[in-house]
């Protein structure tokens, strides 16, 4: 089963603390979903980047850590 984080509703300035949370409490595959924010994507990617984890992104709204 993939865990899935969604951040529909989430204000920017909680998105790195949760999905640190969800990173680093969760075994992969797991999903993200960013919705159509850019600003939202790019806070989770430069997130994942710091943690050095593996991502594909799906589309606009998601991205799938490895």
């Amino acid at each position: 089963m993939t865990r899935t984080l969604d951040l529909h509703g989430v204000r920017h300035n909680d998105v790195e603390r949760l999905v640190e949370n969800f990173i680093l409490l969760n075994e992969p595959p797991l999903i993200i979903i960013t919705g159509n924010s850019q600003r939202m994507s790019e806070i989770v990617i430069n997130k994942l980047m710091v943690n050095d984890i593996n991502f594909d992104r799906w589309g606009s709204g998601k991205i799938k850590i490895l």
